[in-house]
């Protein structure tokens, strides 16, 4: 039996999504951006995915652009943003490389983080006030695909305004639509981006808010679509898709985040319990409150990462390192060194996240191999007469 604790990285499909995507591949084929009757249906089921994606966002019908994933939506909020208005673009060290990357591309600039991976808010501040271009936009992540630490978006959004007030401020909301209220807490932010198989829809469909007049230059000429913001023809079965899981998730959360929250804290205890030299990021003491309560991220003293994710798949136990999108980087995580873990503490790091199809006997499995598999790497280290 497989035991798939690597939902940060991509979910299962939701039966409703995927049920909603079929007829779309088969025999509602038509393009939306035509004129005949089978173009025509195709647009108002885009329609009826933007309303919802909309209410579910806290936005606007008209304020959601449909996208091809997050990495795409987080390029276009902050490539088209800087593209449109200049200045410069200013990140926290642990945005996903889909925001920090084009940031640094841009020549923008990087703000700290504390150990706990939570934006320094005295460094936004001296930071804004010392910038040598005017501030065009400010992007803090909803919560780190690492580490699950939630962002105080409010506070950071109330920085901005005084000290940047003419600047976008963005958040990647990727990790979030499952676990919190998106339209609530990132009710403050300009552009929300956010992707489908995060929440159990299908790969390679996303969606952007653009909120009022926020102008954004296109990434790509074409067609017009998306009120030209992201042009080229639209995945109408993923976004159906998307759509339908995002109802879902949104419906079932409350129920979700209390169930799945019990299973995380199970994992991360009982692993803690079972082995010396364990460090779990993004807690302040004992207490989770400031993560989603899905992702169990941990470092391991004396172990090598992927040693130990060769170890656990053996086992059938599908976890990760790092970020998804990170996977074969021979370099410690940036998000785990912007937090002050020193590299080789990093170099043992193992994310767990659990998902909408995570039950009690995939924590049983990953608390009779994690701990076994840790031990064995340990002991085979000491006994090779080798230090790290």
């Amino acid at each position: 039996m497989a035991h798939y604790l690597d939902n940060a990285a991509g979910t299962p499909m939701h039966a409703c999504a995927v049920e909603a995507m079929m007829p779309l591949l088969t025999t509602q084929y038509g393009n939306p951006s035509g004129a005949h009757r089978m173009a025509r249906a195709a647009t108002q089921v885009l329609d009826e995915a933007r309303e919802v994606m909309a209410e579910l966002l806290g936005a606007k019908p008209g304020e959601i652009v449909f996208t091809s994933g997050g990495t795409e939506a987080d390029n276009i909020a902050v490539q088209g943003t800087i593209g449109s208005t200049g200045g410069t673009a200013v990140c926290s060290a642990v945005e996903h490389n889909a925001v920090l990357d084009p940031v640094l591309h841009l020549g923008g600039l990087v703000t700290p983080v504390n150990p706990q991976g939570l934006i320094d808010l005295d460094a936004l501040a001296q930071l804004l006030t010392e910038a040598p271009e005017p501030v065009s936009l400010v992007s803090v992540m909803t919560v780190n695909n690492e580490t699950g630490v939630i962002q105080p978006l409010e506070p950071v959004a109330e920085v901005v305004a005084e000290l940047a007030p003419t600047a976008v401020f963005h958040t990647d909301a990727v990790q979030a639509l499952c676990w919190i209220d998106v339209a609530a807490h990132a009710a403050c932010a300009d552009l929300i981006s956010v992707s489908g198989h995060k929440f159990g829809g299908p790969k390679g469909v996303g969606a952007l808010v653009v909120r009022g007049d926020v102008k954004l230059a296109a990434m790509a000429l074409g067609g017009g679509q998306e009120r030209g913001r992201r042009n080229g023809t639209q995945n109408v079965a993923g976004i159906a898709a998307m759509a339908a899981a995002a109802a879902v998730t949104v419906a079932v959360r409350s129920a979700e985040v209390a169930r799945v929250g019990a299973l995380r804290d199970r994992l991360a205890d009982g692993i803690r319990d079972a082995l010396p030299g364990v460090h779990e990021s993004g807690i302040s003491g004992n207490e989770r409150s400031g993560k989603i309560p899905n992702i169990c991220h941990l470092a391991f003293e004396d172990v090598e990462s992927e040693a130990l994710l060769f170890l656990l798949e053996r086992d059938d136990i599908f976890a990760s390192a790092a970020s998804s999108c990170s996977s074969g980087a021979q370099d410690p995580s940036h998000v785990l060194a912007a937090m002050g873990m020193s590299r080789e503490l990093a170099g043992g790091s193992l994310r767990l996240s659990l998902g909408h199809q995570t039950i009690e006997a995939d924590i049983d499995a990953a608390l009779a191999a994690v701990p076994a598999a840790v031990k064995r790497l340990r002991s085979a280290e000491r006994h090779s007469g080798f230090g790290r």
